[in-house]
């Protein structure tokens, strides 16, 4: 299957191996020395941008919940305020070198909070060498940041799990292994789901609609991976806050909509029963003004693995997506030449 498609730097290959990254990753993570203690710890900040980002994400999604202390995701230069001594930070870049997280890790450092570096080098392993802080290092040959997230999510869950704040973490990693080994081995037959989704997608613009932390990280994945892979358009929205205003807005251009736009739904267990009900209703009140609804259902037990059940058929629907376009899904000139333009400031 791969053989077959314009793929420069093997995404659909790094993307059919998400299984095994994510359980290197776990193993990896494991006996980091250096960590604070439990005690220690007032609230956790986890500082990442684009496919590094992710990462916190998914630990708000499936270890906030459950965790004695707030946590909060940045993605910008600058950190909350409340960041200090009480603080264990995570600073995700693969790279190393994204500009807004070296700024925010450098200032979480300065407002003496414990960080936790992972990113397979640049300057913010230089960083973690010099403060003598905990870093854990991520593979460098993925080709992409994006493809690599189960080697930048998974190392805070092991962490989280060492320190005593999220117990049980192992243990979900296994079963979303597990869960993505069958979804895996599914997905890369002929004439699977990715290809069919793709094909009902066809040059639509594609609005990805979920619920919960579970929803919008998988949500979330989707948009940046069509815009990132595919190249086009694409935008995501979470039940219930959409209801209380995007709703409104598919009123009119109805003409427009019907023949350029498709909802995708990504459902999971832990949908609330009314949020199940507003999926109905929001159905039946803009379903035909849509050129398509499609529904895709993360399936696995425990709240990880639904997540990245539903991350792994979105990232192989982008590629599909791609690939029925004659793109290279690899590349990603326009953001490069952003940051060559920055760099030259």
């Amino acid at each position: 299957m791969f053989s077959q498609v314009l793929d420069s730097s093997r995404m659909w290959e790094y993307t059919a191996s998400l299984p095994e990254q994510i359980a290197r990753a776990a193993t990896n993570a494991t006996a980091t020395p250096g960590l604070p203690r439990k005690h220690e710890i007032e609230n956790v900040v986890v500082l990442g941008m684009g496919g590094s980002g992710i990462a916190g994400d998914v630990l708000v999604a499936v270890a906030a919940p459950f965790m004695s202390v707030p946590v909060a995701v940045v993605k910008s230069y600058t950190i909350p305020a409340f960041v200090g001594p009480g603080s264990l930070v995570f600073a995700i870049s693969f790279s190393g070198n994204t500009e807004e997280t070296v700024d925010a890790a450098s200032e979480a450092l300065r407002h003496g909070a414990r960080v936790v570096f992972v990113t397979s080098g640049g300057e913010l392993g230089r960083i973690a060498r010099d403060a003598g802080e905990p870093l854990i290092s991520v593979p460098s040959d993925i080709p992409q940041p994006r493809a690599a997230i189960g080697a930048m999510s998974v190392p805070p869950l092991v962490v989280l799990e060492e320190i005593g704040l999220f117990p049980g973490a192992t243990h979900w990693i296994d079963l979303a292994v597990a869960q993505l080994q069958r979804r895996r081995d599914a997905l890369i037959q002929p004439r699977s789901e990715i290809e069919s989704i793709a094909e009902r997608i066809g040059n639509a613009i594609p609005l990805v609609h979920s619920s919960g932390a579970i929803g919008r990280a998988a949500a979330q994945r989707w948009k940046t991976q069509i815009n990132e892979n595919a190249k086009r358009p694409a935008f995501y929205s979470v039940y219930s806050e959409n209801c209380h205003n995007e709703l409104a807005g598919w009123e009119h251009l109805n003409d427009l909509t019907r023949s350029r736009m498709v909802i995708v739904n990504l459902r999971h267990e832990s949908e609330h029963p009314q949020v199940v009900r507003r999926f109905e209703i929001a159905f039946d009140l803009m379903g035909s003004r849509v050129k398509d609804v499609i529904s895709v259902k993360g399936v696995g037990e425990g709240e990880l693995s639904q997540l990245l059940d539903l991350v792994l058929t979105g990232d192989f629907v982008s590629l599909q997506i791609a690939n029925n376009d004659g793109i290279d899904p690899g590349p990603i000139p326009v953001l490069n030449e952003m940051k060559s333009r920055l760099a030259g400031r």
